[in-house]
This record gives structure tokens, sequence and C-alpha cells, in this order.
């Protein structure tokens, strides 16, 4: 693992700067093109918690729900009409996460990403500093946890692994973590993220 630290003005510096964000680019799931339909606009918050040790705000989805069940995500979902990214992930993250739509300095973007499943999402780059009180909606959100920033800059990480997906053989990225498999559209956007802070 990387030895390499970032203190929160680092963070905040290099997210804010253009240079670095054009770094980043447009990333899809092998096989989006295969759902027939156009895709779906959605966005999604990638909050930095400004800790002395940044860190990334995470959720764990129930496993109740019909669509990406018990997996990793930023906070996020569907935009609705006539709605920005912005206001969209914002808002998503007030209703799953209880994160009050006033408390994150929204940055800017990082490129789209086109799911396997038919979403285009626009993640929202936004710095939150601590302490938060946050409260998982439990109909959507089994838990809230943070990912250790640092771990973005380690060049060994993420790891490609390769999966059967609607009868083909798909590859996608996944970020090391103890206890939770941080993969697909997340770890892209992590990666991005990652490309970005390097």
């Amino acid at each position: 693992m990387s030895t390499t630290l970032l203190s929160a003005t680092e963070v905040a510096e290099r997210l804010s700067d253009p240079a670095r964000l054009a770094r980043a680019d447009a990333t899809m799931t092998e096989g989006w093109e295969d759902t027939g339909h156009p895709p779906i606009a959605s966005a999604v918050l990638v909050p930095v918690v400004m800790h002395p040790s940044p860190t990334i705000l995470l959720t764990l989805r129930t496993a109740k729900l019909s669509a990406h069940a018990g997996q990793v995500a930023f906070p996020g979902g569907r935009m609705e009409p006539g709605e920005s990214a912005e206001q969209a992930a914002l808002r998503e993250s007030w209703e799953e996460v209880g994160l009050g739509p006033t408390l994150p300095k929204v940055l800017g973007r990082l490129p789209d990403h086109l799911t396997g499943t038919g979403y285009r999402i626009t993640p929202v780059l936004a710095l939150v500093e601590p302490p938060l009180q946050l409260i998982p909606e439990p109909g959507e959100v089994e838990l809230i946890f943070e990912y250790d920033l640092s771990r973005l800059l380690d060049p060994a990480l993420p790891q490609k692994q390769r999966a059967k997906f609607r009868g083909a053989e798909r590859s996608f990225w996944v970020w090391p973590h103890e206890r939770h498999y941080v993969w697909g559209a997340t770890a892209a956007i992590l990666r991005n993220l990652a490309l970005v802070l390097r």
C-alpha cells in the first residue's frame, strides 16, 4: 500500500484544479449498449469528508431493493425532469443518508459513467466538513461508511476482475475493502477520482 497521504487542504486544491479534473474520462460498464434503450439520466454525490485524513462517504444498499441490492454505492439516483445533476445528487443524498443539501460544498463533476443496467450516472464532487450526523433511509440504505481516500493514491489499486453478466464475460474494476465488495460503477468512479488526485 502506498504511504502517500494528502491533507484535507491538498485534497480540496486538487479537486478544484481544472487541469487535474481533465485527467478523468467518461467510462462505461461493458455491455451497457445491450439494454436496447437510451440511458436513464441519474446523478450521484461523491462526498469527500474533510477529516485530517480525508475519506469518501459510501453506502451499502439494502438487500431488499429490486435493483443493485446489497451493493456499495454513492448516494444518488434518477434525475427528475428539469433537475440538474447537482440538484439530483443533493436531493438523493438528503433522502438516502440525511446529508443536508446545504452541507456539501459542490466542486464540479467527474465524467459520466454508463452502466450495464442502462443508466448514465453523472458524479458530482463535493467536500463535506465533519462531524456528520447521518441517518440511513432504511428502505434503501443498510449502512453508511467511509472509505479511506489514501487508498486512491496507491498506483497498485484497483484491480480488474472478470465475471459473467447477461451471458457474456465482462471486466470491471474492484477496490479493496475489509468488509465490502466495492465494484462496478462505484469502483469506476473511484478510479476516475484517483486519476484526479494522484
